[in-house]
């Protein structure tokens, strides 16, 4: 099933893909890190012209993460507020709302359903046998710094190669991100999915990183739309950070965690004010180092990739495109070798850019009141608890909104 970038429209085994009938609710579960964010920018973005065609988008945002944290029994992002069922029980009125027309509706955070009753209950809810349900998959070599770098976007404290280890030689490969092979152990997340609706209503998706809009061509097929009208939609906010700038977040993590500052702080200031306008304002160029996976894990990805392709090729779901892309370990091979530190560190731009969100971020929340003055000064006081102080202070601030 090889993937032909030159056609029209994706074939599989040779053919066309045929669209799934009309009434249809597409229900795609991801994993993370294989095109979601993409994906879901794009169907967003033409909601209206689809639904032209007969296509809903039943969301009123790009992605209802909280709707489907809630269904999954997930929390939030490190700090954020925590989903309520609320959040689901709106997403199914939307869902419902579009009667018997063909809909769509795409998080990654499906994959962490914890088990086959909550699958049973998320596919019942959205409408039993008319859900259709569409993995999408990458090789792990290609998922795995993409999916560090954001763990440390939530906390994460551990270095990359130290984190691979763990996640490939360390038994039972849990620590520190037990979700890690709940979302890729790809053959697995399309059993537990297959087992409640059927292998007949699954199809997976090998995404082929060398047809940039081939994802968008086979949704369009699947969901029986023109050919073109789903587009790529640029998004800064969904770049990867550079080794440098994931390596000074990893290092603030540290801090953070050190001086025991609260995660509501971490979630306004960091993720969303630091981070976030970094990646707004600066572009990274071709002198920035992007994190780099040793060749022993590319080649201790590739062996788990091909045992993949052989379970998932044994449970009667549809495959589209070359299974063969999940055991490929040529990733590396044009790869330099690790760089040193000195050309790993952070521009002053980037690092001013992270600093100014961070401080805008804490400016967006008035002084309503001043603290009480202290008996010691601030000499007389450690800097572990001048910012352990700060950061209090600053938390309050920002619930005084």
């Amino acid at each position: 099933m090889e993937t032909d970038c030159t056609r029209d429209e994706p074939p599989v085994n040779g053919g066309v893909i045929t669209p799934l009938p009309t009434g249809t609710r597409l229900l795609h579960i991801g994993p993370h890190k294989t095109g979601t964010t993409a994906i879901q920018g794009a169907l967003f973005a033409a909601k209206d012209e689809m639904a032209r065609h007969g296509v809903a988008w039943p969301a009123t945002n790009r992605h209802p993460m909280e709707a489907v944290l809630a269904a999954c029994a997930r929390t939030g992002m490190m700090g954020d507020t925590a989903p309520t069922e609320r959040h689901w029980e709106r997403l199914l009125e939307q869902v419902r709302a579009t009667g018997r027309r063909t809909s769509v509706i795409s998080s990654e955070f499906f994959a962490d359903a914890p088990d086959g009753e909550a699958i049973e209950r998320i596919v019942e809810q959205l409408g039993g046998d008319r859900v259709h349900v569409l993995v999408t998959l990458r090789p792990l070599a290609r998922i795995m710094p993409s999916q560090w770098q954001q763990y440390v976007q939530n906390g994460l404290r551990m270095g990359y190669e130290d984190w691979l280890e763990h996640m490939l030689t360390k038994p039972p490969y849990e620590k520190p991100n037990p979700s890690f092979w709940r979302r890729h152990r790809h053959d697995r997340l399309v059993e537990r999915w297959a087992r409640v609706a059927g292998p007949e209503r699954v199809t997976v998706v090998v995404v082929d990183d060398r047809d940039r809009e081939g994802l968008l061509r086979t949704f369009e097929a699947l969901l029986g739309l023109p050919a073109r009208l789903l587009r790529p939609v640029p998004d800064a906010t969904n770049r990867s950070l550079t080794l440098a700038e994931t390596e000074m977040l990893r290092n603030l993590n540290k801090e953070f965690r050190a001086n025991e500052l609260p995660a509501e702080l971490y979630s306004q200031l960091v993720r969303n004010g630091a981070v976030m306008h970094m990646k707004n304002t600066c572009t990274p160029g071709p002198g920035d180092v992007k994190i780099r996976t040793p060749q022993w894990a590319v080649e201790a990805a590739a062996e788990i990739g091909a045992e993949i392709a052989e379970r998932i090729g044994g449970t009667g779901v549809r495959v589209l495109g070359d299974m063969r892309l999940l055991s490929a370990v040529q990733l590396a091979a044009t790869q330099p070798a690790a760089p040193s530190a000195p050309e790993s560190r952070i521009t002053p731009e980037s690092a001013a850019q992270a600093l100014y969100g961070a401080l805008a971020a804490a400016a967006a929340a008035p002084v309503r009141h001043t603290a009480s003055a202290k008996s010691r000064t601030v000499h007389q006081t450690s800097s572990k608890e001048l910012v352990r102080v700060l950061g209090h202070r600053c938390l309050k601030r920002l619930r005084l909104r």
